[in-house]
């Protein structure tokens, strides 16, 4: 089975300073060492997005220091909280189409892996016009193995039936334009995003997609309110993803939970079927 990481909205700042009161980059940081720590034989770690609160050099500069001590190799992308120029200055690597967007793939035996840039500047809905939806389309017309596809981008397609989230999803006219794509080509098997900050999962025209909470801070799950953006202190989750030719699983894992852990036996006498788990690697 292939096995993918995925973080998603580090939001980090300048070194020392917070977001609703919480470190960022102390968070990306016990994120890294705990995929260090559980899961060094990943093929890939991919960042959907919202990498900088403020698209601050300062917090690339970081983001670069951090990713130094991840022994995966990762893939960067953007969100709506990103600037494409800040980005490229502080990883000349990261890859482009012909038009600049931060779009690229990353291909194995198992599943081609695409990555999309739905950052429009200035806003923070998402876009998908028509220039990237063309680079989309040559990937898919060029595809012509049985390796199937899984799109990663930051903004959902479509509404999440989370009004104070919903206002920032992607603009319905591009959406409605990438749909239609896909619904032309092979679907791809699974899309996955950011930017909501929660774990949603469910489908898309036919289309299995996930999301998972950031690294810092979280949408809190209010079906009530309609502009006013709330944000928690929810736990912190990145997502471990296996992929294979009959299945694809996704796992969250709340990697600052210090809650008490338990072992359970049920097969022993029931005065000894738990016991306290005295240390979790």
């Amino acid at each position: 089975m292939l096995k993918v990481i995925q973080i998603t909205d580090c939001h980090l700042l300048p070194s020392g300073e917070t977001v609703f009161g919480s470190n960022p980059e102390t968070r990306l940081r016990a994120c890294i060492a705990d995929i260090n720590r559980n899961h060094p034989d990943a093929a890939l770690c991919v960042l959907t997005g919202d990498l900088a609160h403020h698209a601050d050099p300062r917090a690339y500069a970081i983001l670069s220091n951090c990713l130094r001590e991840l022994v995966i190799p990762y893939r960067l992308m953007m969100g709506n909280h990103d600037d494409r120029a800040a980005l490229r200055a502080a990883f000349p690597e990261v890859q482009m189409d012909e038009h600049g967007f931060v779009q690229s793939t990353f291909v194995t035996p198992e599943a081609r892996l695409l990555f999309l840039d739905t950052t429009e500047p200035g806003v923070h809905t998402g876009a998908y016009c028509e220039r990237r939806r063309a680079w989309l389309k040559g990937r898919l017309d060029e595809h012509s193995s049985g390796t199937p596809d899984y799109l990663f981008m930051h903004h959902p397609p479509f509404a999440i039936e989370l009004p104070h989230i919903d206002q920032y999803v992607m603009a319905e006219t591009d959406a409605s334009a990438l749909g239609d794509l896909l619904r032309q080509r092979r679907a791809p098997r699974h899309i996955f995003f950011g930017h909501v900050h929660r774990p949603v999962c469910g489908s898309w025209l036919g289309i299995p997609f996930s999301a998972l909470r950031g690294t810092n801070h979280q949408s809190w799950l209010d079906f009530h309110a309609v502009k006013e953006n709330i944000c928690s202190l929810e736990p912190p989750a990145y997502a471990v993803i296996f992929i294979g030719p009959d299945r694809t699983i996704v796992h969250f894992h709340d990697y600052m939970d210090d809650t008490p852990k338990y072992v359970y036996d049920p097969s022993a006498p029931v005065e000894h079927q738990v016991r306290p788990l005295v240390s979790i690697g």
